[in-house]
């Protein structure tokens, strides 16, 4: 149970860098924090359409792939706690 919890928290661990490092790929939309930070100089040129519906569709997955971790994280925890007891 302990190696499929600290296989677990390693993969949580490299998925919230990769999530990071994906959300701060995104193009900024303005009217948010990117403007603080220079997003709010765009031009009325879009990026390729293609690469930014995939950046979407990578970060989703991961995000989803996150959440299942740490359910399955929390699960484990509580059932360990109830199996010891």
């Amino acid at each position: 149970m302990d190696a499929i919890r600290t296989a677990l928290q390693v993969l949580l661990f490299i998925i919230s860098m990769l999530l990071t490092l994906l959300i701060l790929l995104h193009k900024g939309r303005g009217g948010g924090l990117s403007d603080m930070f220079g997003g709010g100089v765009t031009s009325t040129m879009q990026s390729s359409g293609v690469a930014e519906r995939n950046l979407n569709r990578i970060t989703i997955i991961l995000g989803v792939v996150w959440v299942v971790i740490i359910v399955a994280l929390g699960l484990l925890a509580r059932f360990s706690v109830v199996a010891t007891a």
